[in-house]
Formats: structure tokens, sequence, C-alpha cells
């Protein structure tokens, strides 16, 4: 009798966590990766919104952090971690 009381919930158990991993986990992990790919890809001229909601056009890319040219008299510095997304050429 002892089997059969846990053997149900062991599968409903499994069934949440394969579900729970294939619908939040495993979208997660490609966006993240596609993130890392636009990151990697930035070079000087695209242009790029910040996570704060800060356009501007990449003026010099250094290891760890990259310029942004705000407008004609400002650049400023942000970790690349800080780029939400390059902004598609129109």
């Amino acid at each position: 009798m002892g089997t059969e009381t846990w053997l149900p919930t062991a599968i409903y158990l499994g069934a949440f966590l394969a579900i729970f991993y294939f619908l939040i986990i495993m979208p997660r992990k490609k966006q993240e990766k596609q993130h890392k790919e636009t990151v990697a890809s930035l070079k000087r001229g695209d242009k790029v919104v910040t996570i704060g909601g800060l356009k501007g056009e990449v003026a010099k890319v250094k290891e760890e952090t990259l310029v942004l040219k705000v407008n004609d008299n400002t650049e400023m510095e942000f970790v690349k971690k800080a780029v939400a997304f390059k902004e598609e050429e129109k």
C-alpha cells in the first residue's frame, strides 16, 4: 500500500518539473544566449537602447564597456549588460 500513494505523486511532480523546464527555463536560456550574441556583435555605429531606455549610437567598444554617443556633445560609458537591444536599420 505504500507504493500506491507515492507513485502518482511522483508522476505528477515529474510532469510538473518537465512542464516548468520547457515553458520557463528553456526559453529564458535561449533569450540569454541571443542577448549575449547581440552584445558581442556590437560595433561602432550601431544604434542601441539601454535597459534604462536611453538611445544612442555606439562610439567605442571596450572589453567590458561601451561608449554611447547620445547627441553631438554627449558620450556616456555603459557596461555591455546595460544594452537592452539593438535598433534595426530602417
